[in-house]
């Protein structure tokens, strides 16, 4: 009879769980602002993915003689930047880096910060009290700062900056992800699991991350949009893509100079940074506003 009972708690739980996960997609699905934004993002991926075949000209031909045209220009659908060069075909590339220095960052940080996190919160003790004494002290600077310190010392290059934004974002994924295993440590069912005889690995692995991962997965997907905004900046001030590659903030930077001459087309890079930023902040809100389904 036990055995009987065991298998079938099995596949309640299943049923259980993918029943929680296709309410969070339904909910997800009937918001149309997160469904908007999702929208946004995916016709960007993929124009990025496939700028060989989107993009109507070569992003590093330009022409002296070209330079500076408006939008609307016979040929250049967005107008042409300071050397002459189609600005659609650059932002559509630009977005290849764009998007890696926005996101790249925040996955990483996402799977360090959770694991050091995860740890903290569970252990609980001296070994909580080590890493996140370790961890507050990257809040003595603010995030731009840090940024810009760790570019500067490392030096220019996309590969710098990627770490350096990943250590940016490692401090706060890992006080949530701490946070939320120091209230799960003290649950009736990890309690269970502990009398039972399993062991610290096998909780962790089998009872904590499924319960917080979420919690998690939701924060880090706010600070893709920061992390957006933080590229960019590094980009604009040197630190970050180096020319003549196009990146959004680093066109923003060669730009900067004919804002007086075509304001609308110097503008354009800033505006799509701002359209991806708020359409990865509205996803988030829809994600978070989705998870917050109870059984």
């Amino acid at each position: 009879m036990a055995d009987i009972s065991l298998t079938q708690l099995q596949p309640l739980d299943a049923v259980r769980s993918a029943g929680y996960w296709q309410n969070v997609g339904a909910r997800l699905v009937r918001d149309k602002t997160a469904m908007a934004a999702a929208a946004v993002l995916l016709l960007l991926v993929l124009a990025a993915i496939f700028a060989p075949l989107v993009a109507p000209l070569d992003p590093l031909d330009g022409r002296l003689t070209n330079r500076l045209k408006p939008i609307g220009t016979e040929g250049h659908l967005l107008g042409t930047d300071e050397l002459g060069r189609d600005m659609l075909s650059r932002l559509i590339w630009g977005g290849r880096l764009s998007l890696l220095m926005g996101v790249t960052p925040v996955v990483l940080a996402f799977i360090i910060g959770s694991a050091v996190g995860i740890i903290a919160g569970y252990a609980g003790g001296w070994t909580n009290t080590i890493i996140m004494r370790t961890i507050d002290v990257f809040y003595a600077f603010p995030s731009v700062l840090l940024a810009v310190a760790l570019s500067g010392a490392l030096g220019a290059g996309l590969g710098n900056a990627l770490l350096s934004l990943t250590v940016v974002f490692i401090p706060p994924i890992a006080r949530v992800a701490e946070s939320v295993t120091t209230r799960l440590r003290s649950s009736d069912f990890i309690e269970a699991a502990r009398a039972s005889g399993a062991d610290a690995l096998t909780i962790v692995r089998v009872h904590v991350l499924g319960n917080v991962l979420g919690p998690i997965f939701v924060y880090a997907t706010s600070l893709i949009a920061v992390s957006m905004i933080l590229a960019s900046g590094l980009s604009f001030l040197g630190l970050g893509v180096r020319p003549p590659s196009p990146e959004w903030g680093l066109m923003l930077n060669t730009l900067r100079t004919a804002i007086y001459v075509q304001p609308w087309v110097a503008a354009l890079p800033g505006a799509m940074i701002f359209m991806v930023s708020i359409s990865f902040n509205m996803l988030s809100d829809g994600l978070r506003s989705a998870m917050e389904v109870r059984q």
